[in-house]
């Protein structure tokens, strides 16, 4: 029964990362996202044997059918990506304590697995999309990041979490992005930031692990930071899409989190 599930999850991740990859085109060029899918560089439409997820790039190996020029390695990757991370948060979610056919099936009887799965995988989706949309076009789209956002508080909500425990984390995480942007006249961050600091509150209603979401994202972007000046590939005064970041360190907080949290307080 695992295998046959994570097998289901591992399709749904590939498909939802076919999905996105269109998404993330048609919103930056402020297209209609319902519409059949074309070449971005000759313009064709494609036939729905060319938009298999991976496969369909395999296959035509890596070219447009119809122009024969590259496709974006994005396109696979993002796909792959995103089955790959489906997997993990599901296999995370499992514990690796329901290796049993009988356990599994008692675990699937949970309300409560369902709205954890259901989090996290649009979480994997969510943060992909902004991870993807930032590094390629250094912006924030809030025709994604606020639905999220809703969606995530009615999620934390189901889970029992109070209203205002729910509000109180978005407004922390807000007031701390929106401060920096109005000390830094909007040098240091977008106000697409401010947005995706209420969408972390919102998925994060715990402050704790919001905290360390936030923590993480600065740190990996300190040390990507510096790499990137030490080879020469950016300066001091460069900007770096924190959106990027902050995608990362949301996504290892929802693994990691709650792991950090606790042998952090072990110290004190």
């Amino acid at each position: 029964m695992i295998l046959l599930l994570t097998i289901t999850i591992l399709m749904l991740g590939l498909a939802l990362g076919s999905f996105t990859n269109c998404l993330i085109w048609r919103l930056y060029k402020q297209e209609n996202v319902i519409g059949r899918s074309y070449c971005p560089l000759c313009k064709n439409t494609l036939r729905w044997y060319h938009n298999i997820p991976l496969l369909s790039y395999i296959f035509l190996k890596g070219r447009c059918y119809f122009c024969h020029k590259k496709i974006s390695w994005q396109y696979p990757l993002v796909e792959l990506g995103t089955a790959l991370l489906f997997v993990l948060f599901f296999w995370q979610l499992l514990d690796f304590k329901y290796l049993a056919d009988e356990a599994v099936w008692l675990l699937l009887q949970t309300p409560s697995f369902y709205l954890y799965l259901i989090r996290d995988l649009a979480a994997v989706w969510v943060m992909m999309f902004i991870f993807i949309f930032d590094f390629r076009y250094y912006l924030v789209s809030n025709l994604v990041v606020w639905p999220a956002s809703i969606f995530f508080i009615i999620i934390s909500l189901s889970l029992g979490v109070v209203w205002w425990q729910i509000l109180l984390s978005m407004a922390m995480s807000g007031l701390f992005f929106g401060l920096q942007y109005l000390l830094t006249r909007g040098r240091g961050l977008g106000e697409g930031d401010i947005w995706l600091g209420l969408l972390l509150g919102a998925i994060f209603p715990e402050w704790s692990l919001l905290i360390t979401a936030i923590l993480s994202a600065y740190l990996v972007g300190t040390v990507v930071g510096l790499i990137l000046i030490i080879s020469g590939h950016k300066s001091w005064g460069s900007k770096l899409p924190l959106g990027v970041f902050l995608a990362i360190g949301a996504l290892l907080t929802l693994i990691w989190g709650e792991n950090i949290v606790y042998y952090y307080l072990q110290l004190f």
